[in-house]
């Protein structure tokens, strides 16, 4: 499966922040977005999710050369800030999501064993979720997300504000769910993209530009990117 997208623009008065992008991200693969802050990552999210009305382009779901449009159920956004609704527990708001999205699970566990694969401790799920950490809330974010698996999976600088262990953990949880969705975290850390990311993508000076490099790790790939960034105040 491939998430297609052709000629994608959006200005916001003067300033052009994407420009006539072209690019196809495909499943089972996590791409790291990278761009300084202002780049426009989130402008870019923000377009493939409807939640901004862009100003021409297009994209669209390519599998077995038949192409759909996107739904909105076709794509997941995680966001760094979580929002999750304060005035339930954990597992009030887990077992509502289970119940309005049985149709759509394919392998329906209890609401504990959800529990049990993001490591939220027994004495915590029933807690109200407003009382609940930013990494827990997050977690909770990622979970929702892995039960349904969307094929596209938006992720804006989702681990930024989190500490070691839930960090880990969270990466652990993505490279589950890429095997069967797309996903591109956007980040401006480059030691996190590089340690989590199969490919690297860098939205510079409103375009994307996918960089071609058989060692992510090496000090000549890190010096591309940072110098390609930089350029992005000149």
């Amino acid at each position: 499966m491939e998430l297609v997208i052709e000629d994608l623009s959006k200005s916001f008065g003067e300033r052009q922040v994407l420009q006539n992008i072209s690019f196809t991200f495909s499943s089972g693969k996590i791409y790291g977005l990278l761009g300084r802050n202002g780049a426009g990552k989130t402008t870019f999210f923000n377009c493939l999710n409807g939640d901004i009305k862009r100003d021409s382009g297009k994209f669209y779901l390519l599998s077995s050369n038949q192409k759909r449009p996107i739904q909105p159920d076709d794509i997941g956004y995680v966001l760094s800030t979580p929002t999750v609704p304060a005035f339930l527990t954990g597992r009030e708001f887990l077992k509502f999501f289970l119940d309005i999205n049985e149709a759509n699970i394919s392998n329906l566990k209890t609401v504990d064993e959800y529990f049990e694969e993001i490591a939220i401790d027994v004495a915590d799920r029933d807690k109200l979720l407003k009382d609940y950490s930013h990494g827990m809330k997050n977690k909770m974010q990622m979970l929702v997300n892995m039960i349904v698996c969307p094929p596209v999976l938006l992720l804006d600088e989702p681990l930024t504000a989190l500490d070691v262990v839930v960090a880990e953990e969270m990466k652990q949880l993505l490279r589950t769910l890429k095997q069967h969705s797309i996903i591109i975290l956007s980040t401006h850390i480059m030691d996190l993209a590089l340690n989590l990311c199969d490919e690297i993508v860098l939205l510079n000076h409103g375009l994307l530009e996918h960089l071609e490099f058989s060692d992510l790790n090496g000090e000549a790939f890190k010096e591309r990117i940072i110098s390609a960034l930089r350029e992005e105040t000149e």
